[in-house]
């Protein structure tokens, strides 16, 4: 093993000195093909986490709002194609590409998501566990979970109470709606740790897809749909519907969905995919 790593670095060192019998096409052509190690991954959402971190309070607070006003979209969708296609076995399949639509445009968009940042602010932590850092996070974790709740509140209580959208859609919210909270606490938890695993898997990809960003986001983003994994925010403008219409109460919504949700999808980013990730890289550093 040792014998084929020093080949590898030594093959690489050669293309680097030019000692290699190619065209400065072709050396380029060779590194293009070599995929990112995952020390570069880790870097480059490690860099891109503490500048989110050094963000004032007002750029995080409005960028939160939109991304939870943008997350309502994913419901709009999934509405849309609920109540127009047929109730067959392979329908769901379909609703949960409209999952994906509120993502792809706050991730394309660079809007800032709660559940991204238990990966992209959490690598900078454990690379720097000192206080200050811990408070930055704490700091930015606060304001984007407000502003993203807050977002999917405003979208929901306007999509119920302002005659925007027909009767057939807004009976396909409300059945969204109540189909969020199917399941006790312990069981909704369990499936937010999938959620959040999903989408800190999706930001650990991002920067090794290039062009192929956009089908990343929308292969995972609908598994988490089509899987009912709760997403903390997703989930919330779906229940804000419900509540809004009269359907559930508030303490549901924090007993049975808020709760349970955030600390699954709290869970399953930052342990099973920001630390894990993290622990490799470390090791490559031994």
């Amino acid at each position: 093993m040792t014998q084929n790593c020093d080949r590898a670095s030594e093959a690489i060192e050669l293309l680097g000195q030019e000692k290699l019998e190619l065209s400065d096409r072709d050396r380029q052509e060779i590194i293009d093909r070599i995929r990112p190690t995952a020390l570069i991954i880790h870097e480059t959402i490690r860099i891109e986490g503490e500048n989110q971190l050094c963000r004032p309070v007002s750029a995080l607070a409005w960028s939160g709002l939109a991304a939870g006003l943008s997350m309502g979209f994913s419901l709009v969708a999934q509405g849309l194609l609920k109540a127009n296609l047929p109730q067959q076995s392979w329908s769901s399949i379909i609703v949960s590409l409209g999952y994906s639509i509120g993502f792809v445009i706050v991730v394309m968009g660079r809007q800032q998501l709660f559940t991204e940042n238990t990966l992209t602010v959490i690598l900078p932590l454990l690379s720097d566990r000192r206080r200050k850092v811990l408070l930055r996070v704490l700091r930015l974790w606060g304001i984007v979970l407000a502003t993203n709740l807050l977002g999917a509140f405003i979208f929901a209580s306007i999509a119920a109470r302002v005659e925007v959208f027909p009767p057939k859609l807004q009976t396909a919210f409300g059945e969204i709606g109540l189909s969020a909270l199917d399941g006790g606490f312990w069981t909704t938890l369990l499936r937010a740790i999938f959620a959040g695993w999903l989408i800190a898997l999706m930001v650990w990809l991002l920067p090794a897809a290039e062009s192929s960003q956009l089908w990343v986001i929308t292969i995972i983003t609908s598994l988490v749909g089509l899987g009912e994994f709760p997403h903390i925010i997703a989930g919330s403008v779906e229940v804000f519907y419900a509540v809004a219409i009269g359907d559930v109460s508030w303490s549901e919504y924090f007993g049975k969905f808020m709760i349970p949700t955030l600390i699954g999808n709290i869970l399953g980013g930052v342990t099973l995919v920001a630390a894990l990730n993290h622990a490799q890289v470390a090791r490559d550093d031994i």
